[in-house]
């Protein structure tokens, strides 16, 4: 239940290359619904797998050039080499993107925030000083008897100390225990006595609320689709989902949050939840011991309904007394104007740090806003990625297949151009955010007098088409495939492309 805390531009004459004059001839392309996982910009080189080289970017009528070309090894097969080439649109003239409204109500970040490291070699010697001083205490509350768990018949209660587990972790049997006991620290600005009293009081929490026995509870739970994890951001941090929008659904919503008996179960599953997904946390020295957390707005009920502020505010406040530093940050898209209005209310009562910890975004730039953190393999389709369910099947990429992303300028054309060395078949999946651009696919054999072969049509691709293209070839010659996207509309563009070559 952590998750619940809370362009125009100026006619330009057609640009051609000599591959473009050459003759042509057009073939059907696999085109599919589906959608997978993206990556960074930047791709790892495997034997099996094609690379992506860091872009190397050429603007025609634009500037920057930022470049680097993939050095092809002396393997079984040669890897591919990419670039991606932005030029003049031929529909519209180019001008700078308008700034959009909703930036101008909504915060995008709320400050710097660099997350806290668990190595105890980079704390402070004051840091160090109050870790051991709680470590201490927490001896000795152990030898008195203090967290008053119950005894074992076979214990002789007088003699044996109290053995604490929590989250897993047996409190000062290992180094696991310093992690957990930093979170308590920072929690209460490394005051000792005030770390002890709440780590106390969580332990006797956990007692009666029965945990160890929740956590392997069946329970009833239609909230899938309302609270999920999801792939990991670019720092290996577990992503969590949290859909408030699914409740407007009103029999979900009844069916949840209707009486008070409904309520206190609803509590108990995202307890569960929650804690199901901490006991998959690294809790070693320097290992990822805390979560992403996206809260999608859209279309969210809101505060307005009792039932569901009375809830809310039930999670927040047992969140916060019991679940001390495991948010890394809070990602809010899909921001409504209600929601600002709240955090005005709010925010004057938060911590600078707290704050720090923030993202919002609005409707049109929350894929953008995701990607900064998660690579788009990652990102589920519903939000701009292309990582699907894992229960979904794509035989033609796996979960953490790499993707590249690039900004498509108003007005302009972005061409990925991959230059194939052996006979193999290619399979490529491309979106672009929201669409509303024209699209096409080549390939350009190396052949002078060789045709070129029209994979794609230039087809105008609409904001209801399927956000994931799926396409293939089978390259019997040596030469590239181009894959180009026009952006005729005055708002820049995102697009995601990742493919696989499979030697034949």
């Amino acid at each position: 239940m952590a998750e619940e805390s809370i362009t125009t531009t100026l006619p330009t004459p057609e640009l051609t290359t000599p591959e473009e004059s050459k003759p042509t001839l057009e073939v059907s392309a696999r085109e599919t619904e589906t959608a997978v996982t993206t990556s960074t910009p930047e791709t790892e080189t495997t034997a099996e797998k094609p690379e992506v080289a860091a872009p190397k970017v050429t603007e025609t009528a634009v500037t920057e050039t930022a470049a680097a070309q993939l050095e092809v090894t002396p393997e079984e097969h040669q890897q591919p080499k990419v670039t991606e080439t932005e030029t003049a649109s031929t529909e519209t003239s180019q001008k700078e993107e308008a700034a959009e409204e909703e930036t101008t109500r909504i915060p995008q970040n709320l400050g710097s925030f660099k997350e806290e490291s668990s190595l105890l070699s980079d704390l402070s010697d004051s840091e160090k000083k109050s870790l051991n001083e709680l470590k201490h205490l927490v001896r000795e509350a152990l030898d008195n008897h203090q967290f008053g768990s119950v005894p074992k018949p076979e214990e002789d209660a007088a003699n044996a100390p109290e053995e604490v587990t929590i989250w897993g972790v047996p409190l000062l049997e290992d180094d696991r225990s310093d992690v957990v006991l930093l979170k308590f620290l920072r929690a209460r600005d490394f005051k000792v006595k005030d770390s002890l009293t709440m780590l106390k009081n969580t332990i006797k929490w956990r007692r009666d609320f029965k945990i160890d026995e929740l956590v392997d509870e069946d329970l009833v739970d239609d909230l899938d689709k309302v609270v999920f994890m999801h792939g990991h951001d670019r720092e290996g941090h577990p992503v969590c989902y949290n859909v408030y929008g699914e409740f407007q659904n009103k029999e979900l919503y009844n069916k949840t949050f209707s009486d008070e008996e409904k309520r206190k179960h609803f509590l108990r599953t995202r307890i569960q939840f929650l804690e199901r997904s901490i006991r998959k946390l690294d809790f070693s020295s320097g290992g990822v011991s805390t979560i992403f957390q996206i809260n999608d707005m859209k279309n969210s009920p809101g505060l307005g309904k009792k039932e569901l502020r009375s809830a809310t505010k039930q999670a927040v406040q047992l969140l916060q007394d019991n679940y001390p530093e495991f948010v890394f940050k809070q990602a809010f898209i899909n921001v409504p104007w209600w929601y600002l209005v709240f955090y005005t209310v709010i925010g004057p009562f938060m911590t600078p740090r707290s704050k720090s910890k923030l993202v919002f975004a609005g409707p049109s730039r929350s894929a953008e806003t995701l990607f900064k953190y998660i690579s788009p393999e990652q990102v589920p389709v519903q939000y701009g990625g292309l990582s699907v369910d894992p229960c979904d099947c794509n035989p033609d990429f796996a979960l953490d297949d790499p993707a590249s992303e690039v900004t498509v300028k108003p007005g302009t054309k972005q061409t990925v151009e991959i230059i194939i060395y052996e006979k193999c078949e290619i399979v490529w999946e491309i979106r672009v955010i929201g669409w509303e651009v024209s699209y096409k696919a080549e390939f350009v054999p190396e052949e002078k007098d060789a045709y070129t072969v029209v994979v794609q049509k230039p087809r105008k691709m609409k904001p209801a088409d399927e956000p994931v293209l799926t396409q293939s070839f089978k390259v019997n010659e040596l030469g590239k495939v181009l894959l180009t996207v026009d952006n005729p509309t005055s708002k820049k563009k995102k697009l995601v492309y990742r493919f696989n070559v499979k030697p034949l």
